[in-house]
């Protein structure tokens, strides 16, 4: 682990005294959000034998069954599919998407262009765009969804439009679920056909609502980040209304069986374990993100979210003015993880991004964002983009190690 300075440790004392307020409000999101979930545990009279492992075909899962209905209930939605097959956010996103689209459909992308990998696999040679599908994108307006343009790309042909709830690599702020609310009721007034489809990866449960509150008809996410707790190791979730979850099933396994086959060999308690303690472990990582905000505000650097602000996600970007310091920022985080903390991140060439990209992820679970990580692309403006922290005291070591880190690396 880094050493920590005396700088470092006034300003992050400093710091945490200036956001207890706001530490307060993070914990009442907390408790309202802990009463939503155990309520839908409560609903589905979770027990015991949910958690056994099945084989084979799966047929009559009574333990996946039930955990589709409980995540349904927790995010406010009709049905939902939660798979440990599902191998990332970007896969379970492709999968839902190429569920709902056809030949000869158009989805909007109304929150601007999607993040890196996505963007790679809409083009890739076997994706929906290249079978026919039309993709149009609508860059935000100030921050916000320019409902007027998307409005204008609408029409008959048009089955999805879809939002990215977080930021991916971009220098703005997440989308608070209250602000797709225009979007979503223009267009279901507009079109019988279309689908309103939501990333919600990194922004789950950082509200006491989601979008489906606000007329999503689907959201979508990555069990691995905020809405696994720290718990869950693999898998992703669907969530939404009936009409679009039977549509979806169907490339979830084969036409015809949907649903209704899948096994799992291992349990399936991290699963339920992890989405109880998902408003837990995502106020952490809150707390945290606020934390580093304040920090790096008070030694003069550009933060955003700056640390006061309304969040819709658990990801905290800093801006850099030079290569050096972020690499060193980075570089601090990795320091102070449980895991791998002696390797030294440096940037590479990561599979699907454009640019160079370095990571520090030192985490038990193999790409947990919602355990303390860093990254960011190399290429200007240089921002790092954090998110995570299963604990507090973890985050605030981790803040303290990377005060030092900068500074230090200023006077050099």
């Amino acid at each position: 682990m880094m050493h920590v300075s005396d700088k470092a440790k006034s300003v992050i004392s400093r710091a945490e005294e200036e956001c207890r307020e706001i530490f307060e409000k993070i914990e009442k999101i907390e408790l309202a959000n802990t009463q939503r979930v155990l309520r839908a545990f409560h609903r589905e009279r979770v027990e015991a034998r949910h958690f056994t492992q099945t084989y084979g075909y799966g047929y009559d899962d009574v333990g996946r069954d039930t955990l589709d209905r409980v995540f349904a209930a927790a995010y406010f939605c009709e049905d939902a599919l939660v798979r440990p097959q599902l191998a990332s956010g970007t896969h379970t996103i492709y999968l839902a998407l190429d569920g709902l689209l056809q030949a000869g459909d158009n989805i909007i992308f109304a929150s601007g262009a999607p993040y890196d990998t996505l963007q790679t696999a809409i083009n890739s040679e076997h994706s929906f765009a290249k079978n026919g599908v039309v993709c149009h994108t609508v860059e935000l307006s100030d921050g916000r969804i320019d409902v007027e343009k998307v409005m204008e790309l609408l029409d008959e042909k048009t089955r999805v439009v879809y939002v990215q709830r977080s930021r991916g690599y971009t220098w703005r702020n997440a989308i608070l679920p209250q602000d797709m609310e225009e979007l979503f009721s223009r267009v279901h007034d507009a079109s019988s056909y279309a689908f309103t489809v939501v990333d919600n990866c990194y922004g789950e449960f950082t509200c006491e609502c989601e979008p489906s509150c606000f007329g999503a008809d689907v959201l979508l996410g990555s069990l691995i980040k905020n809405a696994g707790g720290g718990i869950s190791p693999t898998g992703g979730y669907i969530c939404g209304t009936h009409e679009a979850i039977s549509i979806i099933e169907h490339r979830l396994t084969v036409p015809g069986t949907g649903r209704e086959i899948g096994s799992y060999a291992a349990s399936y308690l991290p699963f339920y374990q992890g989405l109880f303690n998902a408003p837990h472990v995502t106020a952490q990582a809150l707390k945290t993100a606020v934390l580093f905000a304040r920090a790096f505000e008070i030694i003069g650097m550009e933060t955003l979210p700056p640390h006061a602000a309304s969040r819709s996600d658990i990801v905290q970007s800093i801006m850099f003015t030079e290569p050096e310091s972020l690499i060193a920022f980075c570089r601090s985080i990795q320091a102070c993880s449980p895991v791998d903390a002696h390797v030294v991140p440096e940037p590479w060439d990561m599979p699907g991004y454009d640019n160079q990209v370095i990571m520090a992820a030192g985490t038990f679970v193999q790409g947990s964002s919602v355990e303390l990580t860093a990254d960011a692309p190399m290429r200007e403006p240089f921002i790092a983009y954090v998110q995570g922290a299963l604990t507090y005291a973890h985050g605030k070591i981790a803040a303290e190690s990377a005060i030092t880190a900068v500074l230090e690396n200023k006077k050099t």
